[in-house]
Order: structure tokens, then sequence, then C-alpha cells
């Protein structure tokens, strides 16, 4: 039963990761929209700040790409590392 138990940690913290990282690529991809779409929006009612307006569109496009990296980061550690699966081993006492 000890690796039936295991097999199951491993198995709920896969799908949670899975399901994480679709969470982060469709928020990140809906903040990209939103930024470029408000973007053409400030061009359009201001041509002559277009300038000004790309630097700070880039700007938040760069943190807008960070977070699914952080949120990779984080996964990877659930991943190989997993300390769910430590703690059933901790508790199984194997």
């Amino acid at each position: 039963m000890n690796a039936e138990v295991l097999a199951s940690v491993y198995a709920s913290t896969a799908i949670g990761v899975g399901i994480i990282l679709a969470a982060a690529g469709l928020g990140s991809a809906l903040g990209w929209g939103l930024i470029c779409s408000k973007f053409l929006e400030g061009i359009a009612r201001q041509p002559e700040m277009r300038p000004q307006l790309m630097g700070q569109m880039l700007f938040t496009g760069g943190l807008m790409e960070a977070f699914p990296m952080i949120i990779l980061g984080m996964a990877m550690w659930f991943v190989f590392a997993n300390p769910f699966a430590d703690a059933v081993k901790a508790v199984m006492g194997g």
C-alpha cells in the first residue's frame, strides 16, 4: 500500500503542476493581449506618444513574460523535489 499511496501523490502532483502551468500560460497570453490592445489604443489617441508608450509596453511585457518563468521554476521544484512525497515517506516510515 505504501507504493500505491506514493504513486498517487506523484500523479496528483503531476496533474496539479500541469494545471498550474496552463493557468500561468493563459494568464500571460491574456496579459499580453491587454497590454498590446491598450498600447494601440494609446497610439490612436495620441500618436506623438508612440516612443514613450513603446518603451512602457515592452517593459510591462517583460514583466508579464517573467511570471510564467517563475511559475515554471516552482513547478519544477514540485516535480523534482516533491515535498508532498517526502512528507508521505516520513509518515509511512520509509
